[in-house]
């Protein structure tokens, strides 16, 4: 692992990738990440390896999970932290390591580039950084760094190209709802984990999978909306948009588990699609039946939850839906 774990949100120090500096060996020499960016042949990196991928004139991070053991191709899913989080925390926020060894599926966590706070945030087209304010000019592409980033990693590792997914919180999540417009071929289906935006226009003429987790007290990204220019409709409108586009029908809601939380579900979409929405009573700005967070995380972020297991259910959601 490139960095020692740290924590922390708006105001609280924390480090990741860059803050807390390279690896090093015995000796205590400088130990160069692997470089994604060369062609070549499948090959094993080792599981938490930092990589790097030259893309637009920059070096890029991404932090690698593979399970202990697999067998023939293996599914791929990115999983992208939130504004101001690094891929280092995203990594122990989620819990998707576990996952990705109990289910066979790769693990990847990509870093965004634009610096803000102690962390990092996406670039996405149009929209404003955390705060409102603009995204700099020399801002790179994140939708061409992620399309490289699944490139490079299907050279390097037997994955199935018809089973690579995209997660993402937060601000990780409007990214995710992005690139399942911009990249509906690469991803077969995409996670929002308390930010689920419909990006318009949305340029996908596929009906991609969405499944979308929210707190009903999520006091960052409120469920309902907020006034401000990157969060000014509530998640459940994100979700119709998402039915409408995917040709669905519905919603039928039913609670899983009742009654801490709600499932909404979008059926009868096109191409065999779906749009599922979790909405979790009481829960603040969190990866539902993650780790249990230090207390100076979860106070700005709002109560965590265990009625639902994101990891399991997401995984579940993309086992159904795979590239046709």
């Amino acid at each position: 692992m490139m960095a020692r774990r740290c924590w922390g949100v708006v105001g609280v120090v924390f480090c990741g990738i860059a803050a807390c500096g390279p690896a090093r060996s015995p000796t205590g020499a400088a130990l160069a990440p692997p470089d994604l960016s060369s062609d070549g042949g499948a090959t094993t990196l080792a599981s938490g390896e930092a990589v790097l991928l030259s893309i637009g004139g920059r070096d890029r991070t991404i932090l690698i999970h593979q399970p202990p053991s697999t067998e023939g191709p293996v599914p791929l899913v990115l999983n992208l932290h939130g504004s101001r989080f690094t891929a280092t925390q995203q990594e122990t926020f989620s819990g998707m390591d576990a996952a990705a060894d109990s289910y066979g599926f790769v693990v990847a966590y990509p870093q965004a580039a634009i610096p803000s706070g102690h962390g990092f945030e996406w670039h996405l087209p149009g929209q404003p950084l955390f705060g409102g304010r603009p995204a700099p000019a020399d801002a790179p592409d994140d939708v061409e760094f992620i399309a490289a980033a699944v490139a490079a990693l299907e050279r390097k590792i037997a994955i199935d190209p018809k089973r690579v997914f995209v997660a993402g919180f937060s601000g990780g999540a409007r990214m995710a709802s992005q690139l399942a417009c911009d990249l509906p071929e690469t991803f077969a289906a995409a996670a929002a984990v308390s930010g689920l935006r419909f990006p318009s226009p949305c340029g996908a003429r596929r009906a991609v999978p969405i499944i979308a987790f929210h707190g009903t007290a999520d006091p960052i990204n409120p469920y309902e909306g907020a006034n401000t220019p990157a969060w000014s409709y509530g998640v459940r409108e994100a979700a119709e948009q998402w039915a409408a586009h995917d040709g669905c029908g519905g919603p039928i809601v039913d609670s899983v588990p009742a009654p801490a939380a709600r499932r909404t579900r979008y059926t009868g979409c096109r191409e065999a699609s779906a749009v599922d929405l979790y909405s979790i009573d009481e829960t603040g700005h969190e990866w539902p039946g993650g780790p249990v967070m230090p207390a100076s995380v979860t106070t700005p972020l709002g109560p965590q939850t265990n009625a639902v297991d994101a990891n399991a259910v997401m995984w579940a959601f993309f086992t159904d839906h795979p590239l046709p």
